[in-house]
């Protein structure tokens, strides 16, 4: 019984996680949105790289098991940003616009971000505290 209650602290506290980052990056699009036109694709494709995806990207391997539902307001963020950059509509499909920024949907950028962590690792490529 004691499990399920950490297991359930856990899971809300990772929703909690999930919810503040995605608001700061809704904030982040929010005010990138009212200049993106005044940028170029370029700088606005950097501003979004280092204000939106650094955070979605930044500590997600604790995400790794948690259900998409969970994870949603994260890739909402990501869908959002793309959407910005690409000046398409935001009533149009997404998939394209991840597709020639080359952005991995954030599930499989969890996914992708471990595989290279444990792929630096086995080849001595991180400190000696994860090599460990």
């Amino acid at each position: 019984m004691r499990d399920l209650g950490v297991t359930l602290n856990t899971e809300l506290s990772m929703q909690r996680h999930v919810s503040k980052v995605a608001s700061t990056c809704f904030h982040h699009i929010h005010r990138l949105k009212q200049v993106h036109r005044l940028l170029g694709h370029d700088v606005a494709l950097k501003l979004v790289s280092a204000f939106i995806l650094s955070r979605l990207d930044y500590c997600n391997a604790v995400l790794a098991s948690l259900p998409q539902s969970t994870i949603a307001p994260l890739q909402q963020a990501q869908n959002l940003a793309a959407h910005l950059v690409t000046g398409i509509g935001f009533q149009e499909p997404v998939t394209p616009a991840l597709q020639q920024l080359h952005w991995l949907p954030v599930q499989y950028r969890i996914t992708f971000q471990l595989c290279l962590l444990i792929r630096k690792i086995r080849n001595k490529q991180t400190p000696s505290y994860l090599s460990d």
